[in-house]
């Protein structure tokens, strides 16, 4: 098996994986760690515009994503598990144009929380198409080509295999790290309208790296 296709095998093992290990370290300082699997594999750029205490504000440049319809489940791993397999069939080819697609990163899960611990939320995952595929993305059944214009996000880091009781406590951590500031009311005027608070998990890593793993909380909006 090739290296690249031995990277696409090892992130889908990671999305399909629930393995419960401690954080390998966590990055709350005033400046986030750089991501190493983006000196060896695509990622969207950004520039940061302004370092807080545990996070960071960062503008992404506009670029295009492959994105799953919503997938209803109680589970982050399950939904996350779920959609990734559709993307993941999607870049080895079963699209429209039978074209194979270079794994890229991070692959995100975007989270509409339910109201209560037993009511399913809903999980949109999606996958950054590389840039000589943004001219012209292939269809896919059931996955939508969305193109973000630059796009600010709110972001905190921290590391270890993701699980389902850990996303909702590092998004909670993000909202109070930013409250009080001109970000947090950027991002509640941006989702005024949600019955509850829409955020994202950003994944790096494959199953097979058990330190230095970096995982982030995003919460996207408008200035």
């Amino acid at each position: 098996m090739g290296v690249y296709n031995l990277f696409k095998l090892s992130m889908l093992l990671s999305l399909l994986s629930d393995i419960k290990l401690a954080p390998s370290w966590q990055s709350h300082t005033n400046k986030l760690l750089a991501v190493p699997q983006c000196d060896r594999i695509e990622c969207p750029t950004y520039d940061v515009v302004h370092s807080g205490d545990g996070y960071e504000i960062r503008v992404y440049n506009s670029s295009m994503w492959a994105t799953t319809s919503p997938i209803d489940d109680i589970s982050f791993v399950a939904g996350t598990r779920s959609g990734f397999l559709q993307l993941f069939n999607y870049i080895l080819g079963k699209n429209n144009y039978n074209q194979p697609i270079e794994m890229t990163a991070p692959v995100l899960t975007e989270i509409v929380p339910s109201d209560g611990p037993f009511c399913k939320s809903s999980f949109i995952v999606s996958f950054y198409v590389p840039k000589k595929n943004q001219a012209n993305p292939p269809p896919a059944k059931d996955i939508t080509i969305n193109k973000w214009g630059p796009t600010y996000v709110a972001v905190r880091q921290f590391g270890g295999f993701v699980t389902d009781s850990m996303v909702g406590v590092e998004a909670a951590a993000l909202s109070t790290s930013l409250s009080g500031t001109i970000w947090s009311d950027a991002i509640k005027k941006t989702h005024a309208g949600e019955i509850t608070t829409v955020y994202t998990v950003a994944q790096y890593n494959s199953p097979f790296e058990f330190d230095n793993r970096v995982n982030e909380i995003w919460f996207t909006f408008d200035m």
